[in-house]
């Protein structure tokens, strides 16, 4: 029997409904991680007190840095489920870009944004 070249349009769709859950997931957790940088969530009360409030903005300071890499990969994150949509309606998604073959299920279940299989991405490694 010939190996599979693509998955089947039935596979593609179970894989579109796992993305679109993880995209929503996603944006949600992006969207709380913004609010949170633009104190969207504070209760508008500025502290007074200029020793607690020098204190404060060390740790401030380094909470925002955080927030923004975390903000930035799950950024990423959002653009590779997108663009495995689009790999979807191409009929491309689940196909190694460097082997041309499929990559296994059960890692595009656990990465569905995954363009490569793990043998690939080890051997790019070295």
């Amino acid at each position: 029997m010939a190996e599979k070249t693509r998955y089947m349009d039935e596979e593609l769709e179970e894989f579109r409904v796992i993305i679109e859950e993880k995209l929503v997931l996603a944006k949600r957790d992006y969207d709380q991680m913004m609010s949170a940088l633009m104190n969207k969530d504070s209760n508008d009360v500025d502290d007074t007190s200029p020793t607690y409030k020098a204190l404060e903005e060390g740790s401030a300071t380094q909470s925002k840095e955080e927030i923004i890499s975390l903000a930035a990969r799950q950024q990423k994150f959002i653009q590779g489920l997108k663009a495995a949509l689009v790999r979807i309606q191409n009929k491309t998604y689940g196909i190694d870009r460097i082997t041309g073959k499929l990559i296994p299920k059960e890692r595009l279940k656990a990465v569905p944004h995954a363009t490569l299989s793990v043998e690939s991405k080890m051997a790019g490694k070295k």
